[in-house]
């Protein structure tokens, strides 16, 4: 899972002035009437390059004399392989997409549209609920992982006709077709074969590079995966690489484009240098994460001890990123492994990129909360609290229930908490993750690991954060999350809107309100209750009018961030 906040010491922020400009006009003379000015024609900004302007460009990486040269050969074998990840991506989302992409690069006068096209990775709008931008075709909600005609009736049927296929129908690594009158669940392995070969010859290319023997092992065995289709053990062998210059994750991961049923693991890649001060100061984190499973608001037979003991946290800086994570909203961490086998052995690891999160708490965060927030709250608002806020998020996602039991057709079954949520299972779990995380930090002042004053540094970094993530749409995984967080904290007359517009925070009231929804949440997933969650979302995941016109007022203000990366540039001349 992924947030779609970093260095430990607080930065100070950014105070925004706001100028305003003065004209003076010398009186016209009586004898010589005032020239009258003509207006500046201003030219009219279209609605495709409006669309682009709301995502700022960044280049997102690091000076080229802080790449060790002996590792440079390796990154750049890297980065090849996370562009051919870029290009599968695109292809999963649609298998038309570089036809129509083409069609839109011949055309000179459609210059906005093509640099949407490459920040949405297709022709819907991702921050407008998929609506298309181009052409008039409806985004399927299952993209290409499924036969575009295929209803959920349709693929349950078929697996409760074949329940010795389920495993392959329901599993990740799959994508569904027809066969004749019946459907096939075909591996990404022979699904993918003419991309995945030369990105496993990349990988082993890049391993014997590789002075580190874990990364070596890693990059190994994910080529060997590419050919398998099993990813099992390439998952657990990242997860050794708990130290060491360079993290790197590629592969299918994240189920987010999943919008059918949340089954099917999109492809992605990062690569990246790892910070060895900041990452060593937080990994005292994986030391609590016992109590912090023992800390859950819920009854003990629905806690989950069993997960790995081990949870790697690096910090790190970005060099190149490519596929699912580069598709509009940028993320600013992830925690993998999703394999709910490996993380019962192994863990999970959780990744902070670092030059990205500096980037979107300085141009986007703290605008928006200068502008939206009450002005005695906002000076909470620090980078310490945006990136102790993440930091929890990430470690969220690794707690609570995983593999679960319910009752399908009368009998008890083991099956996962995504499995038994299907396509909501994304939606509950960043709002399980951003409200347990907040839950956590309880237990960090009790335990005299923050002061309790930090208390409210994480409600004002929740609260802009907030404002932050909800514009990335209602449709997506975190957007939703931040609007049921959203409603049901007003509800609880914890978040408060005063009458000049402004937002704040009761302290009073925020943690029994934090409390409950966190108790909600997890027993939702302790249960695996499909239509409990479904409920829960269609009360608190709708965007309030009010807020709605609120957020109207932020287009000055970019949603996200369009990144650049010099590695590529560097790269011609290693």
């Amino acid at each position: 899972m992924r947030v779609k906040m970093s260095v430990l010491a607080a930065s100070t922020l950014a105070l925004f002035a706001c100028g305003e400009k003065k004209a003076a006009e010398e009186p016209a003379k009586k004898e010589e009437p005032a020239k009258k000015e003509e207006p500046v024609k201003e030219e009219p900004v279209s609605e495709m390059a409006a669309k682009v302007a709301r995502f700022a460009p960044v280049e997102i990486g690091v000076a080229e004399e802080m790449i060790p040269e002996k590792h440079r050969p390796l990154i750049a074998k890297l980065v090849e392989a996370a562009r051919i990840m870029d290009q599968l991506f695109l292809l999963q989302v649609d298998r038309d997409n570089p036809k129509w992409r083409a069609d839109i690069a011949g055309d000179p006068a459609l210059a906005d549209t093509l640099a949407l096209f490459d920040i949405m990775y297709g022709p819907w709008d991702r921050l407008e609920d998929g609506k298309p931008f181009w052409g008039e075709k409806a985004r399927p909600r299952g993209v290409s992982f499924y036969p575009e005609d295929m209803t959920k009736e349709e693929f349950e049927k078929w697996v409760a006709a074949h329940p010795e296929q389920r495993e392959a129908f329901t599993g990740y690594f799959t994508v569904i077709e027809r066969e004749g009158d019946g459907l096939v669940a075909v591996p990404y392995s022979q699904a993918h074969a003419d991309l995945l070969g030369p990105a496993a010859a990349l990988l082993k290319e890049a391993a014997a590079l590789a002075g580190d023997p874990r990364l070596k092992r890693y990059l190994n065995s994910r080529a060997a995966a590419f050919a398998s289709n099993e990813y099992r053990q390439s998952d657990m062998d990242w997860m050794d690489l708990d130290d060491g210059d360079i993290e790197v994750v590629i592969g299918p991961y994240e189920v987010y484009e999943d919008r059918l049923f949340g089954y099917k693991a999109a492809f992605e890649a990062f690569v990246t240098l790892r910070d060895p001060e900041d990452s060593a100061a937080l990994s005292k984190i994986k030391e609590l994460l016992p109590r912090m499973e023992a800390y859950l608001p819920i009854p003990d037979e629905h806690r989950n001890p069993h997960r790995g003991s081990e949870s790697p946290i690096s910090v790190v800086e970005v060099l190149y990123t490519g596929g699912d994570t580069r598709a509009g909203v940028q993320t600013l961490a992830f925690v993998l492994p999703n394999d709910e086998v490996v993380r019962e052995k192994k863990g999970s690891k959780k990744v902070l990129l670092k030059n990205v999160a500096h980037a979107k708490f300085d141009k986007i965060l703290v605008p928006i909360a200068r502008r939206l927030m009450r002005a005695d709250q906002v000076a909470a608002v620090t980078f310490e609290a945006f990136f102790n806020h993440t930091l929890m998020h990430e470690t969220a996602h690794g707690l609570g229930p995983g593999r679960i039991e319910v009752v399908r057709d009368g009998k008890k079954v083991r099956t996962t908490v995504n499995e038994a949520l299907r396509e909501l299972y994304s939606a509950i779990e960043e709002t399980k993750a951003d409200v347990v995380g907040m839950y956590l930090n309880y237990m960090m002042v009790e335990e005299g690991l923050k002061p309790e004053s930090f208390i409210d540094n994480v409600y004002a970094a929740f609260l802009g954060g907030f404002f932050r993530s909800v514009r990335f749409g209602p449709s997506g995984a975190h957007g939703q999350a931040n609007i049921i967080q959203f409603n049901y904290m007003t509800e609880q007359g914890a978040v408060i809107r005063d009458a000049d517009g402004r937002y704040g925070y009761d302290a009073d009231k925020m943690r029994a309100a934090v409390e409950s929804l966190a108790r909600e949440i997890l027993m939702i997933q302790a249960l695996g209750d499909y239509d409990e969650a479904k409920a829960f979302i269609e009360k608190y995941g709708q965007m309030p009018e009010r807020l709605r016109r609120d957020l109207a007022g932020l287009t000055d203000i970019p949603t996200d961030i369009r990144p650049s990366y010099p590695v590529e540039r560097q790269m011609e001349r290693w």
